[in-house]
């Protein structure tokens, strides 16, 4: 029997990111967590075009069902610029930060992209009391068949209205 696959100590933070509200406060929580640790940030996004997924990054799908040629470029532009923005309103040390936008499963894609990190941040989305109870089935993915330590951040509610 083989021992499982560790963490690196040295590798990168890897966070799932699709431009929801969410994925936002996932990479608000990773930029910080790679200031601490005085480690690079990948932030890693999926990208799926069919009649009923998006992305979180506006949607890149031009008319009719399939995607733009570009997509690739814009979906990378706009994780850059999200990421660069929080970066930013985040403050403190700089972080160098990798992008990587891939087509696929999102929790394929990030599941992938950590191979050699040493920590892998997701959002949680949910909504209703259910929700705020189950994880998303990207996360809840990720977490089952992760080989390193993950952290799924949970989604902000508006406690007023609980």
């Amino acid at each position: 029997m083989t021992d499982p696959p560790v963490p690196h100590p040295h590798g990168p933070i890897v966070v799932g990111t699709d431009g929801s509200a969410a994925a936002r406060q996932a990479v608000t929580f990773a930029l910080r967590e790679a200031q601490l640790r005085g480690t690079g940030l990948r932030a890693v996004c999926a990208y799926e075009y069919t009649s009923t997924r998006h992305s979180g990054f506006e949607r890149t799908a031009g008319p009719g069902s399939g995607p733009i040629p570009q997509q690739l470029d814009l979906v990378t532009q706009a994780v850059a610029d999200s990421v660069g923005e929080l970066q930013q309103q985040l403050g403190g040390p700089s972080v160098d930060v990798e992008i990587v936008c891939e087509p696929g499963r999102p929790a394929q894609v990030v599941l992938e992209a950590s191979k050699d990190a040493c920590l892998l941040v997701v959002g949680s989305r949910g909504s209703g009391a259910w929700g705020r109870l189950a994880l998303g089935s990207t996360s809840t993915e990720v977490v089952h068949h992760a080989r390193l330590p993950v952290v799924v951040v949970p989604a902000e509610h508006d406690t007023a209205s609980s």
